[in-house]
């Protein structure tokens, strides 16, 4: 019954990518000439790339700004923007990280359908798209190294199973020096990697600090699809949290809103007639899946569709380890932007 409604969710998923990723309608100032003519790879040395997504207060992608609608800082001081584009569909290496703890266990074959989706969605059999898998429990490795064959790594991941500790920390250092690299990363394509897990840690060497400043210094943006479900909490959902909000992105949580309305799932007294849901049921079951669904329309549709500023840092003191940056959208206060939070200087701006 699980699989029927997952399938039939499937069939959703585009209706909800659609709802996702639609550009809402934002009044702001005629558009003055873009900073977007000039080629995606003259890239100074000195350069800094800032990915940058912006939504309404109803999660909404607003997607018609230009350059002249933002405003950068670092370190507190304005900079010119040297490069701008708000293009779709831009080229992105995506790294699929996948918790196989111990804690995966309960609803296994539900995030294995999800990321087995997600890896579709995300990789459409187009040149411009490259993903490799990480598995991780007790210990990490590269399942499937950097590829555009999607079906590769849907093979891979059809065969995995939990079980173990969780080394998310290790996984994601091996995502950041141990696979192969695209020519032109991480100018274009694109950076992100997706957790998919409950962002615990039990069994890694490196710890919180280290990967966050490797991710940095790789412009690495990091997507969460929490395994949590509704009433229980995890250690690691705020380093979860952390590591997606310092480098630009954000944590889904697709069973979040389910068993509120489950009749006998959280140990609390209850009338049966305040649950929408059973468990077993068909209602339960297809609750789940459009959870997950949701969370992957709403994971890649941010990753493809980022605005990219780049500029030259100018007035910054020059001896800062980590320099700070700051992007905003003055016209328009009521909208988010996500960024990363700054960068180290010096580190690497393109792969080979």
């Amino acid at each position: 019954m699980i699989r029927g409604s997952l399938l039939a969710a499937a069939v959703c998923t585009c209706v909800l990518a659609q709802t996702a990723s639609t550009p809402a309608k934002v009044d702001k100032p005629p558009a003055a000439a873009r900073a977007e003519t000039q080629p995606p790879f003259s890239v100074q040395v000195n350069e800094v790339i800032v990915p940058v997504t912006v939504t309404d207060d109803k999660g909404r992608f607003v997607s018609n700004l230009d350059a002249k609608d933002f405003r950068i800082t670092e370190e507190g001081k304005e900079q010119k923007i040297e490069f701008f584009t708000r293009e779709r569909n831009q080229p992105v290496v995506v790294g699929f990280l996948l918790d196989l703890s111990n804690a995966s266990k309960i609803h296994w074959k539900n995030y294995q359908e999800a990321a087995i989706e997600l890896v579709n969605v995300l990789l459409p059999n187009d040149p411009k798209y490259s993903g490799y898998l990480i598995s991780y429990s007790t210990d990490s490795e590269v399942a499937v190294n950097t590829t555009q064959d999607a079906e590769k790594i849907i093979e891979r991941i059809r065969k995995l199973k939990p079980g173990g500790g969780a080394a998310l920390y290790d996984a994601l250092w091996l995502a950041c020096t141990s696979r192969k690299l695209v020519k032109g990363e991480p100018i274009e394509p694109r950076r992100v990697i997706v957790i998919i897990g409950d962002g615990h840690d039990n069994a890694s060497k490196k710890n919180l600090n280290d990967v966050l400043e490797i991710a940095q210094r790789n412009l690495v943006t990091i997507y969460g699809v929490s395994t949590v479900g509704y009433g229980f909490s995890s250690e690691g959902q705020k380093n979860l949290t952390k590591l997606a909000e310092e480098t630009g992105g954000r944590v889904e949580y697709p069973l979040e809103g389910v068993y509120k309305d489950v009749t006998g799932y959280l140990e609390k007294p209850s009338d049966e007639g305040n649950y929408a849901l059973t468990v077993g049921t068909g209602g339960y079951a297809s609750a789940i899946a459009q959870g997950m669904f949701r969370a992957i329309a709403n994971v890649s549709g941010e990753v493809t569709t980022q605005y990219i500023i780049r500029y030259i840092p100018e007035g910054v003191e020059s001896n800062k380890a980590f320099r700070s940056i700051r992007v905003s959208v003055p016209d328009l206060p009521n909208v988010k932007v996500r960024t990363r939070k700054g960068y180290y200087p010096g580190s690497a701006q393109q792969g080979g």
